[in-house]
């Protein structure tokens, strides 16, 4: 399978529309990774780039002839939907500056270089998807979209329906005020409007470092009378609190000084039994069905930040 096609394959796996499955489309993630014809996915970079760039890789490693004046169609075909699928990002420059550039981000990154890895592939993508709705279902919920209510720090807001959205009600509703009372939300998702709430000044005040939605916890609550942030993970098919993502979660804190309580949560036992191997110890487990409980994984504590 050529290049093109091993692109077309990934962007059909993650759920892209037919339209964004065009050749154009997949020259675009072959420029952006920096991907000629000979070279192996494992060599896949994410350099800034221009849509001019774009045009002149293309040209010169998969043989098109893109006229310059194609820049807009490149930008409303591919681009503009890679950006709503969170597959690049930019640098966050004025649109009409020389220096506007865009990337792949480092999520969809690790994806491209598990091209040609089966298992690995799987894996990477349902983690891309446990992050990301895919573009077809946004497209289509746009159209009719049946809300869920919930109440966030005496606030009313609406997740779109789904199982992921429902525990994550549950977390705010049922596990917060038995767990973290008086906790506030400084950051909850929704499968369709990513930063739901996003409180940035004070968690850059608690010393985050912002970054992409993709790499947050889906829940944040903060108790300010213990100074403990707990780090919730709103778990039905992917991504628990493993070793990795603690990982993940401390170097995006590393200037935090608060006690950091980290939590998986299901929505029932049959889920938590499926990932209870992959759990990190000095963690804790919540499940819905059963919200006065909580399952305390090793350690000489309860509840309380690792440390």
């Amino acid at each position: 399978m050529d290049k093109i096609e091993e692109v077309r394959t990934f962007l059909d796996k993650i759920g892209m529309p037919r339209a964004q499955q065009a050749d154009i489309c997949c020259l675009t993630i072959l420029a952006m990774a920096g991907m000629k014809p000979d070279m192996k996915w494992q060599e896949a970079t994410n350099e800034w780039i221009r849509i001019h760039d774009i045009i002149a890789f293309s040209n010169e490693y998969y043989k098109t002839t893109y006229a310059e004046n194609s820049r807009e169609t490149f930008r409303k075909q591919a681009i503009h939907h890679f950006r709503t699928a969170a597959l690049i990002e930019d640098n966050g420059k004025a649109t009409n500056s020389p220096n506007y550039r865009y990337r792949i981000t480092e999520e969809t990154l690790e994806v491209l270089k598990a091209l040609g890895k089966d298992k690995v592939l799987v894996r990477q993508i349902e983690r891309f998807l446990h992050y990301h709705q895919s573009l077809k279902d946004v497209y289509a919920s746009k159209k009719k979209m049946t809300m869920m209510p919930v109440k966030i720090n005496g606030a009313d807001f609406h997740f779109s329906v789904g199982a992921h959205n429902e525990l994550q009600k549950a977390i705010i509703e049922e596990f917060a005020p038995r767990f973290a009372p008086n906790a506030e939300c400084l950051y909850v998702g929704d499968t369709i409007q990513k930063d739901l709430v996003k409180n940035v000044s004070k968690l850059q005040d608690l010393g985050f470092e912002i970054t992409l939605h993709d790499k947050m916890p889906d829940v944040v609550l903060y108790c300010e009378d213990k100074d403990w942030i707990y780090f919730v993970e709103s778990v039905t098919s992917v991504g628990p609190i493993d070793p990795k993502r603690i990982i993940e979660i401390d170097e995006m804190t590393k200037g935090v000084k608060s006690g950091k309580i980290f939590v998986t949560a299901f929505l029932d036992f049959a889920t938590y039994k499926r990932f209870a191997e992959s759990l990190a110890w000095e963690t804790e487990v919540w499940i819905a069905d059963m919200p006065d409980h909580m399952i305390h994984l090793n350690g000489d504590m309860f509840l309380g930040p690792r440390g």
